[in-house]
């Protein structure tokens, strides 16, 4: 149906080839367009397209050093990224609201990082229908085991997808993994990853094994 344009693995805009203006093409039109179109402007042949964003909420500015991998992560696959202070406890009105809202401002995932009771990400799913992923930070008491369990442990209805405490680097990869179901170019991207990493391992293995050698 038309010429598709991309940078750094978003797509820019789609010059459609000629078609006949009818409900028939029209619906043919919007059928044929992916997951990850927000937002549509069609005029002089063109429709643009505008790529979801990931929210990293984080319940404290503390948790800065634990989220900052996910930042660096999502950053270096091209995901355009807003970093948030909210409260589940002290700013519960404002996390809800950043939730209701985040799907019509253009956010395909909702990252939130929480530490102790951490009912953030439960708060936040609560509002939402976006995919919410929780990272349990760790704390002086329990060592994040609490905040484990309290974004895990969600009832029926509201899921939380949890990593493990502090895994915010898989965090950003998961979030990624969902906005490339719709993103092509992005799922290459996490493919390749996937590959260095096999080679990365082959190669230690092989190193290994001249180590033995040597004993």
């Amino acid at each position: 149906l038309g010429d598709v344009y991309k940078r750094q693995g978003k797509i820019l805009l789609i010059k459609m080839r000629h078609m006949p203006r009818c409900a028939h093409n029209q619906r043919i039109l919007h059928s044929t367009m992916p997951p990850a179109v927000q937002k549509i402007y069609e005029g002089g042949g063109k429709a643009v397209y505008h790529m979801k964003k990931v929210a990293l909420i984080m319940g404290s500015d503390s948790d800065l050093p634990i989220v900052t991998p996910a930042v660096k992560q999502l950053k270096e696959l091209g995901i355009e990224t807003e970093v948030r202070v909210m409260s589940a406890h002290r700013t519960p009105k404002q996390a809800q609201d950043f939730a209701e809202n985040a799907a019509k401002n253009g956010f395909g995932v909702i990252i939130a990082a929480a530490g102790m009771a951490a009912h953030l990400g439960g708060v936040l799913a609560a509002s939402t229908t976006l995919p919410v992923i929780g990272i349990p930070c760790s704390a002086k008491v329990l060592d994040g085991m609490d905040a484990m369990l309290a974004t895990v442990m969600m009832p029926p209805g509201i899921p939380v997808a949890t990593v493990g405490v502090n895994a915010a680097k898989n965090a950003a990869l998961l979030a990624a993994e969902i906005l490339a179901v719709g993103d092509d170019a992005l799922a290459k991207k996490l493919a390749d990853m996937r590959k260095d990493m096999e080679n990365a391992v082959i190669e230690k293995d092989k190193a290994m094994q001249e180590k033995i050698k040597e004993i």
